[in-house]
């Protein structure tokens, strides 16, 4: 049975265009990346998790995640915590930088975030699961979304306990990483959980994990009952497989058509980051791009030690010629972009006066 990706449905009363969401990636989820997702098809886009600590501290770049382009809609910022006020709090700062949906990370598997009592370990503790949802759930209209993973240990369902407690507490949305912490990203996602969780609860549940092209997509869809699916690791410098899986493409893309989507993506972090910062950030996405046998080993190889971006974009078109007309184009289709200014959120957000 095909399902349709290209029809809308919603969470709480955010219309979502399609049934394909953009997953939120650590150190990846810029502002840039998911604009470029929203481009190749998917109806939701979500920041990288965002620290309530951060927040609580005015930190510069922990703040900067929280600027919204006027074309991202709709969006989700994710945040994470452990303590319900602070959440709570970062809530009301989520809702005034303009994101449509706050949606709370219950999956992140990482030591140094569960260590704290954040990300997966609240898994290990629903009753806390369930107060940080409602405290989040009472401090803003937006609607709740929670990403969360199957449980900490191997063969966990405690998320088929924990996801009941958390839409009772206001979750709008679940996601459902079957996976592990311990696992991370080895072995492979059980969806069965995904469709036993679907059964459980009344709200859209979003299945994540493994999905990596159309049929895959459509195969978990009408196994699972989900309301869509989320993919994340597939498109890290690979936007063409948002575009496969809405059916947009079929083609693998040219080489000229790679370099400027590379290109484009390097302009749009530098206004969003600065220099200095986006030349290292860029770095992990020469090899994503470029790599899937598109460009030789050694190019790739290169491009990482060379010392500036403009060195970058030389070798680029002189390995492409033809990408510049591309570029040109894909930059002439950009819409104009108004960003939410920090300078312009409520200052008692930020713990000032």
């Amino acid at each position: 049975m095909n399902v349709d990706l290209s029809e809308s449905w919603a969470i709480g009363g955010v219309p979502i265009p399609t049934r394909l969401v953009l997953a939120p990636m650590a150190g990846v989820s810029v502002q840039a990346f998911r604009r470029q997702g929203r481009r190749y098809g998917a109806g939701l886009v979500c920041s990288e998790m965002v620290s309530v600590a951060g927040i609580a501290h005015r930190n510069e770049r922990t703040l900067g995640y929280l600027r919204v382009a006027s074309d991202e809609h709709p969006l989700a910022i994710q945040i994470f915590g452990s303590e319900p006020g602070a959440m709570a709090e970062a809530a009301r700062m989520v809702e005034a930088a303009g994101a449509d949906i706050v949606d709370i990370n219950f999956g992140c598997p990482v030591k140094k975030v569960t260590k704290t009592g954040a990300g997966a370990s609240l898994l290990d503790d629903p009753d806390q699961a369930a107060r940080i949802v409602s405290a989040v759930a009472e401090a803003t209209p937006l609607p709740v979304s929670v990403k969360m993973r199957r449980g900490t240990a191997n063969g966990s369902r405690d998320c088929l306990v924990v996801g009941p407690r958390l839409v009772e507490a206001g979750a709008a949305c679940l996601t459902l990483h079957p996976r592990s912490a311990r696992q991370m990203y080895t072995g492979t996602a059980d969806h069965s959980l995904t469709a036993e969780l679907v059964e459980l609860v009344d709200v859209p549940v979003i299945a994540s994990g493994d999905v990596t092209s159309r049929a895959r997509a459509q195969a978990v869809l009408a196994t699972t009952g989900a309301s869509a699916v989320m993919v994340g690791r597939a498109a890290q410098g690979n936007p063409w497989a948002l575009a496969e899986i809405m059916g947009l493409a079929t083609a693998e893309p040219t080489r000229e058509e790679i370099v400027a989507e590379l290109l484009l993506f390097m302009r749009e972090t530098v206004r969003e980051l600065g220099t200095e910062r986006a030349t290292g950030f860029l770095k992990k996405f020469y090899g994503w791009y470029l790599g899937r046998g598109r460009f030789p080993k050694p190019f790739k190889q290169e491009l990482v030690t060379l010392p500036t971006l403009a060195e970058v974009e030389t070798r680029l078109l002189a390995a492409a010629p033809g990408a510049r007309d591309v570029l040109d184009r894909l930059e002439a289709e950009l819409p104009e972009v108004d960003e939410v200014l920090l300078d312009s959120l409520p200052i008692s957000l930020y713990g000032g006066g």
